[in-house]
C-alpha cells in the first residue's frame, strides 16, 4: 500500500479551555499543580465557573500532535471519539482545516465530547482537569486499517491507556501498522497514567513499541527509579528508539546505536507549557518521516516545543516550517 500519510494518530478528541490562575486558586480547588485528574461533567463545569477569562482550542494530546505536523508541512490522520454536539463539530472541522484526515463517525445519544479545563500558573505549569467523555468510547471498530497501512509511523496516546476499549484498539492498530512494515510510537503522556498502568505499558513497549517518547519524570516512573541513566539503559531493552525531554535541560534522543543530547531551543518567555510534549514529538516525527538524521529530528523538536510554549495554547501559532526554514532546518 502506499505512503499516504506520514503520521497516523490515535488519540482523545478534547477541546481545551486553557485560562491564566494562581497558586492559590489551584489549592483552593485541590487542584495538584502540574497534573491531570479525571472529572465527571459536574466538576468541570463547577470549575469551569470559577476559572478566569479563558481561551478556547481543539486539543487532545495526539490531535495536537498532528497539528504540529500539518504546520511543518507533513500529511496526517487523525483517529479519535467526539459526540454528536457543537463541540464535537467544532472539533472535526479543525482538523480536517488543517489539512488531516479525521474520519470516525460522531457518538449518538452518549456522553457529550471531551473537555479538559487547563490552569496555567505564572511559572507557566499546566494543571489540567479532564471530562473524557465521548473519547472513551473509541474502541477497536474506530481503527481504521486502511489509514493504519499507509501512514509511516502510528502515534498512539497514552492517555488512552485508562480505557480498556482504546488498550484493544491499540493493540488492533500495532498489528496492523506492524503486518504492513510500519512503526508504532508512544507517547507514556502523564507520569499518573505510568503509575495507574506500570505494568501494561512496560509489556506494550517490550512488545509493540517502536519509538517512544516521555519526559523526564514518566521515564522514572516506568522503571521506578530515581536514576536516569539507569532508566535509560533499562528502557533500550525494551524499544529501539526513545525521545525523552528534560524541560530546560534539553532532551536525549536514544538509540541502539547512539545516545545523543539536544539543546533546548531558546524563549524569550514561557508562558504555557502546555502541547510541549506535543509538539516535540511533532517535530521528531515529520523529521524521522523524511529521512532526516535523529540529531535533525531532535533539533525540529526542540523548535516546535519552544514555539508552543511561547503563548496560549497547544497547537503553533506560526508556520513551523517556516521557522525550521529560519533556522536552517
Amino acid at each position: 500500500m502506499p505512503e499516504l500519510y506520514d503520521v497516523a494518530a490515535i488519540g482523545n478528541a478534547i477541546v481545551d479551555v486553557i485560562a491564566p490562575a494562581t497558586d492559590a486558586f489551584l489549592a483552593e480547588n485541590g487542584l495538584t499543580k502540574g497534573a491531570m485528574m479525571l472529572v465527571d461533567p459536574k466538576a468541570s463545569a463547577a470549575l469551569y465557573s470559577k476559572m478566569a477569562q479563558a481561551v478556547e482550542a481543539s486539543g487532545g494530546s495526539a490531535a495536537n500532535t498532528i497539528a504540529g505536523l500539518a504546520s511543518f508541512g507533513g500529511k496526517g490522520a487523525f483517529m479519535g471519539k467526539v459526540a454528536d454536539d457543537q463541540l464535537g463539530r467544532v472539533f472535526a472541522h479543525d482538523m480536517r482545516a488543517i489539512g488531516a484526515r479525521f474520519e470516525n463517525k460522531p457518538l449518538v445519544g452518549g456522553p457529550a465530547t471531551a473537555v479538559s479545563m487547563i490552569n496555567v500558573t505564572p511559572d507557566a505549569q499546566r494543571t489540567m482537569c479532564t471530562f473524557l467523555g465521548a473519547s472513551v468510547e473509541f474502541t477497536d471498530e474506530d481503527v481504521d486499517q486502511e489509514t493504519v497501512e499507509a501512514s509511516k509511523v502510528v502515534y498512539l496516546e497514552g492517555y488512552l491507556f485508562d480505557a480498556e476499549a482504546a488498550r484493544r484498539a491499540f493493540a488492533k492498530a500495532a498489528a496492523f501498522a506492524h503486518g504492513a512494515g510500519r512503526k508504532i510510537a508512544l507517547t507514556l503522556s502523564d507520569s499518573f497514567v505510568v503509575e495507574r498502568h506500570r505494568g501494561g505499558l512496560r509489556g506494550f513497549i517490550e512488545n509493540q513499541v517502536d519509538i517512544l517518547f516521555a519526559n523526564e519524570a514518566e521515564l522514572l516512573a516506568l522503571y521506578e527509579t530515581p536514576d536516569f541513566d539507569e532508566a535509560c539503559e533499562q528502557l533500550l531493552r525494551h524499544c529501539d528508539l526513545a525521545a525523552v525531554t528534560r524541560s530546560e535541560k534539553g532532551s536525549v534522543v536514544l538509540s541502539k546505536g547512539e545516545t545523543l543530547h539536544i539543546a533546548a531551543e531558546p524563549v524569550e518567555k514561557v508562558v504555557d507549557t502546555t502541547g510541549a510534549g506535543d509538539q516535540y514529538a511533532a517535530g521528531f516525527l515529520f523529521g524521522l518521516s523524511q529521512g532526516r538524521s535523529l540529531h535533525d529530528c531532535g533539533r525540529l523538536a526542540s523548535l516546535a516545543a519552544a514555539e508552543v510554549i511561547s503563548h496560549y495554547g497547544p497547537r503553533p501559532q506560526v508556520s513551523l516550517k517556516d521557522l525550521a526554514a529560519s533556522k536552517g532546518l
